[in-house]
């Protein structure tokens, strides 16, 4: 979104302020205000997320998944970011979790104006917010508490410390395969409801999947030597062409088949599992499970995405946090290791 289109959002925003109390809890707004001389900490943050988009896009989708797989696996404490033989870093689903250095670049502008104050785990929500404000194609005023428009003063919480802890063995994502049924029962041990996980979801408005996770679909589902009758026969051409059965390149595709949005976030997704144009198997299951298919059908033609994601990043922000005097602020630059 360029900058007069948060500029409107802002002002969108504004009408909606009477609805900020349901975004305090542990955490608050302006935690660093005051705290960094006379700098903006998230003027700081913002800055070089501006940068990095500008030179690759798909940043977006990698931060986005990065505080994912961190909040849902041990809490929001940026311990997805630590080294070590077994660390989370090291469990299988966040071997391809990337975007890293644009994290090690924020914690060091940050620290370059106001050492020991900001943590990592609140750098990595900040960015996501940044990140997500920079492509979001959403005209209405409804990415509250989350999304950032600075000439309205409107920012995520802070106040996140980051943790000690970073075990491959506490990382507990839930799995291409799952079922719907079983990713709500997932989503609520984080107490994150079935709405939450759906807008969530929207996530994969801006992602890719690699060809070995729905390959399945497209030859042998469910060992039926056919292909998956549930997928829209044009896309699945159009995955074939792009994952040959025989190939040895684990080949990507976007997860929103829709061209003009696959690098926005923005509805285009769930009208695409609406008309059977999902990629992944749980995706698709999203539109037509009882449990989940009216939530898609109304972020899909309504108006309720860009506000229920907004809550749903807020929620998950707030999973087990540390704050106070837990955890610490991590210093070494320019990784937050």
């Amino acid at each position: 979104m360029s900058k007069a289109g948060l500029v409107a959002l802002a002002l969108g925003l504004m009408m909606f302020m009477n609805f900020t109390s349901q975004c305090y809890g542990a955490l608050q707004f302006g935690f660093y205000n005051g705290k960094c001389n006379s700098t903006d900490v998230e003027d700081i943050v913002e800055g070089v997320i501006a940068g990095w988009i500008k030179k690759d896009p798909s940043i977006v989708a990698a931060l986005l998944r990065m505080q994912f797989h961190d909040c849902f696996s041990n809490g929001c404490d940026a311990s997805i970011l630590l080294d070590g033989s077994n660390s989370e870093k090291t469990a299988r689903p966040n071997l391809s979790v990337r975007g890293y250095e644009v994290i090690d670049a924020a914690k060091a502008a940050v620290e370059a104006k106001c050492p020991d104050i900001v943590s990592c785990a609140d750098i990595i929500v900040m960015a996501t917010r940044d990140a997500v404000a920079w492509v979001s194609n959403i005209d209405v005023p409804s990415l509250l508490c989350f999304t950032s428009a600075k000439e309205g003063d409107t920012d995520v919480q802070t106040g996140r410390r980051d943790g000690f802890e970073s075990l491959a063995e506490k990382v507990d994502l839930p799995p291409p395969s799952i079922s719907v049924s079983d990713s709500i029962k997932a989503f609520a041990k984080r107490q994150l409801d079935v709405s939450d996980m759906v807008y969530l979801l929207g996530g994969h408005s801006v992602g890719v999947a690699h060809c070995s996770l729905f390959q399945d679909r497209l030859y042998n589902y469910q060992n039926s030597g056919l292909p998956d009758p549930s997928m829209d026969p044009a896309l699945l051409a159009t995955l074939r062409a792009k994952c040959p059965q025989n190939e040895t390149i684990d080949n990507t595709a976007d997860l929103d088949q829709n061209p003009s949005s696959a690098l926005a976030v923005d509805n285009s997704f769930y009208r695409q599992i609406f008309f059977r144009r999902g990629v992944l198997k749980f995706d698709q299951d999203l539109a037509s499970d009882p449990q989940t298919q009216g939530l898609v059908t109304r972020a899909a033609f309504g108006y309720s995405f860009p506000y229920g994601f907004g809550q749903a990043m807020v929620k998950l922000g707030e999973v087990q946090v540390l704050t106070g005097s837990q955890g610490e602020i991590r210093k070494i630059v320019p990784r937050c290791q």
